[in-house]
């Protein structure tokens, strides 16, 4: 099966020349690899071994519960080596740059699991890295600062335009344009240029196919809904790649912010239009002259002004329904979660576990949910007791 360029309209490669060749050979590697028994075995016995794979299906009882008696279970990405999704994607791109040859790795950062997903991987493999991250997010996000660099990865920090992901992915695309014969770039979410967004979400998809497996078992049917936040959207994708075929509701969280009408929010498929960012064509929150708007989201890995481009093809085809959830609903659900399950949830998750808070009254005792848990809150335990008010 050839590797999709495009999603309907969206995606392609709108990128320098020079980078054309790098991303036609990470295309064939990729299409040459991705079927390989022996690179097949080699990343399920990591993903198993490494990461910690599969990760729970969690039926939360006590959330349930409060909601209204919906069964609700968390698919525990939290659980996972690092702390979230973000190490299935970064041990097999790892893998494929081994594979390639490449002498060095980089890659941008926003809420720091990438970061650290990718650091991870570099040192597993040995691999020099270097890690662009905004200076507002490297305040926000001390914690995944420290391990970045106790993995041994050089960390740089942005100080250009809102200072946080988008500017990291800028001065990444940067560095790569300068340096493509012998530097492979890891992209962390289903955006970039052809073939990053199919590649992400290929890694990612372990986690439907679980999912899927798992309420077989426990439940002997399928979710009536899947709920995932949206940032740039890979744990969504990762989730929902399975059910695609099956007349299961999905929806994706945006981050509202402060609120839509203020401008300060992530909502690009809500409020944004078309148009192209980071070497891809999708929804976007632009001005009237097609310049990249700044976006607001109290978690740092949602604070994007984009989405994945095949997010924006299953939204205009009515296949996921695409909502959104403000800063002060995501830290309500982070509280709720804490202290209903005793989960700390990131605040990238906290957006999904908001929406089904929001929106309990439109489920019923016979729905069986499942919410993608995309990362575990010890990254953004400061953050968000200072926004509570239990700490200065």
């Amino acid at each position: 099966m050839t590797i999709p360029v495009r999603f309907g309209p969206y995606g392609g490669r709108y990128v320098p020349e020079t980078v054309i060749p790098a991303l036609d050979e990470l295309a064939a590697a990729y299409e040459r690899l991705r079927d390989d028994t022996d690179f097949k075995a080699e990343l399920a016995s990591l993903l198993k071994d490494f990461v910690g794979r599969p990760t729970p299906l969690y039926r939360a009882g006590r959330l349930s519960e409060k909601l209204g008696g919906t069964t609700i279970y968390l698919k525990r990405e939290d659980l996972a080596h690092t702390g979230a999704h973000k190490i299935n994607n970064t041990v097999g791109q790892l893998m494929l740059a081994a594979k390639m040859g490449k002498a060095r790795i980089i890659a941008e950062t926003g809420a720091g699991q990438h970061g650290v997903a990718t650091a991870t991987a570099a040192a597993l493999f040995g691999i020099p890295c270097a890690i662009y991250m905004g200076e507002k997010d490297i305040v926000r996000q001390e914690l995944n600062v420290v391990r970045m660099k106790l993995l041994g990865a050089e960390v740089i920090p942005v100080s250009s335009g809102s200072r946080t992901l988008k500017d990291a992915m800028n001065e990444a695309i940067r560095d790569w344009v300068t340096n493509v014969e012998n530097t492979y770039y890891v992209i962390g979410s289903v955006a970039g240029p052809a073939p990053y967004p199919a590649i992400v979400r290929d890694l990612q998809s372990v986690i439907g196919r679980e999912a899927r497996r798992q309420i077989l078992e426990a439940e002997g049917r399928l979710p009536t809904e899947l709920i995932a936040c949206v940032g740039g959207g890979s744990n969504a994708m990762g989730l929902f790649a399975a059910f695609l075929d099956d007349g299961v509701r999905m929806t994706g969280v945006e981050a509202a912010g402060e609120g839509l009408d203020t401008g300060r929010h992530g909502a690009s498929i809500e409020r944004g239009e078309r148009g192209v960012l980071h070497g891809s064509l999708s929804y976007v929150l632009q001005d009237a002259y097609g310049q990249i708007l700044e976006a607001h989201s109290i978690s740092a890995g949602l604070d994007y002004p984009g989405v994945g481009p095949e997010h924006s093809f299953l939204h205009d085809e009515g296949r996921v329904r695409y909502d959104s959830v403000t800063d002060a609903e995501a830290l309500a659900a982070f509280t709720m979660l804490s202290q209903t399950e005793g989960i700390i949830p990131a605040l990238e998750s906290s957006h999904a576990i908001a929406y089904m808070v929001k929106h309990s009254d439109r489920f019923t005792a016979d729905d069986l949910v499942i919410i993608n848990l995309s990362g575990r809150g010890d990254k953004d335990v400061h953050q968000a007791a200072r926004a509570l008010g239990i700490m200065s």
